[in-house]
């Protein structure tokens, strides 16, 4: 027990956590409870996750923003490799932060994670070489129920770190770059809408 220190309703955002563990280390190397159910219990986080997801991506790779419509999930998320910059928006209705950003710095070094509750967007963006990403979640995936906002929109005003570029009104990754690498994203994430086209849950 007690492994863990938890910041809960980080940038003033009700129910945004981050979570950081103890780490054991030494001459030999480190060990360290990536997930311990009762530590998290202990400091009032009671979640069943059921899916384990991991992906991998390299410099200037930015998803998002992403949510569930119908199946929203929680997400703890975490970097085993590399660094992001990973951002949650609060899409709740009647929430006094509904549209309102934070965001934090992952990395295989600091070993931070960050507890995404329902009803927030999701994204990151890779600031190292490559990264690989890992996060659980507390519902299975449903095809077809993705919905996602612009990664750009100024009515969010997210400020992505290294990034530079000038919003043309769409969220195209045109003339975007990451510290000269020009910004990657899915043709998909170029063509979502902005906050007010977004569900409210």
């Amino acid at each position: 027990m007690g492994q863990i220190t938890v910041q809960k309703d980080v940038g003033g955002i009700r129910d945004l956590c981050i979570i950081t563990p103890a780490v054991h280390g030494d001459s030999r190397g480190y060990f360290f409870e990536s997930y311990n159910q009762n530590d998290l219990e202990e400091a009032g986080i009671c979640i069943p996750f059921v899916q384990d997801n991991q992906s991998m991506s390299v410099k200037g790779v930015l998803r998002g923003l992403h949510f569930q419509k119908q199946y929203p999930q929680t997400k703890l998320v975490r970097v085993i490799k590399g660094a992001v910059f990973d951002v949650a928006v609060d899409l709740r209705a009647g929430s006094e932060t509904f549209g309102k950003w934070f965001g934090v710095e992952l990395s295989e070094e600091n070993k931070k994670q960050f507890l995404i509750p329902r009803g927030f967007a999701h994204g990151f963006l890779v600031l190292s070489d490559a990264a690989e990403f890992c996060y659980k979640c507390d519902d299975f995936y449903h095809p077809n129920d993705e919905g996602g906002i612009a990664w750009n929109d100024p009515a969010i005003g997210i400020a992505w770190p290294g990034v530079t570029g000038v919003y043309d009104g769409t969220a195209s990754a045109a003339g975007y770059a990451l510290d000269g690498t020009p910004l990657i994203l899915s043709e998909k994430d170029q063509k979502w809408a902005g906050l007010d086209a977004a569900n409210r849950f």
